[in-house]
């Protein structure tokens, strides 16, 4: 089974044209790439227009591109689909919107400093977490350079605290994995996620 889950962020790339980020706004399913119906997204166009181009489609089996077009607000998968998953993802992710704030390190110069942040966590799996956060020195994005994070996010179990390093950031989105998970965090966590 494919899913794609509200919220997910989706990098569609267009020719002669820049990249456009678009957001999910419905959880859609299909057994294959090719069968999934059209994703309803928040763009910035108007109604009537269209584009078309490779999409970096983010699912909770991993990650592929597909061609596409996108109008009135949603995105359907054309022409020949892939044959699966480029990146299948290890661990399986869990959507939400999970409360979060912690402390982030960031290369600054010759050193390093700590600056808190809180926001969201919106998916995580026993090897990570996508957080979309805010420094109030910094709003409405995350500082640039940033290495590890400590966090504390509110569970349905209780506060879960890890440190995470940094994969990936792009403005107010961070994605990580876990670099340190307490052992009672890492059981509940494999359980929430199962």
């Amino acid at each position: 089974m494919i899913t794609v889950p509200a919220g997910s962020s989706l990098t569609l790339r267009c020719p002669d044209d820049q990249e456009r980020v678009l957001v999910t706004l419905a959880e859609v399913r299909a057994e294959f790439i090719a069968e999934l119906p059209p994703i309803p997204v928040l763009s910035l166009d108007g109604p009537g227009v269209r584009r078309y181009g490779i999409l970096e489609l983010v699912t909770t089996s991993g990650l592929t591109w597909v061609e596409g077009e996108l109008r009135d607000d949603e995105f359907r998968v054309l022409g020949d689909a892939p044959a699966g998953i480029v990146q299948r993802r290890t661990a399986v992710r869990r959507s939400g919107a999970l409360p979060a704030v912690g402390t982030v390190q960031i290369q600054q110069g010759a050193g390093r400093r700590l600056v808190a942040v809180s926001g969201r966590v919106e998916d995580i799996s026993t090897e990570g977490l996508l957080l979309r956060a805010t420094s109030p020195a910094h709003s409405p994005s995350l500082p640039p350079g940033i290495e590890r994070t400590l966090l504390h996010v509110a569970m349905p179990w209780g506060e879960l605290t890890a440190a995470v390093t940094a994969v990936d950031q792009r403005a107010d989105l961070l994605r990580g994995t876990f670099e340190w998970i307490g052992p009672a965090d890492a059981e509940a966590l494999a359980t929430f996620c199962g």
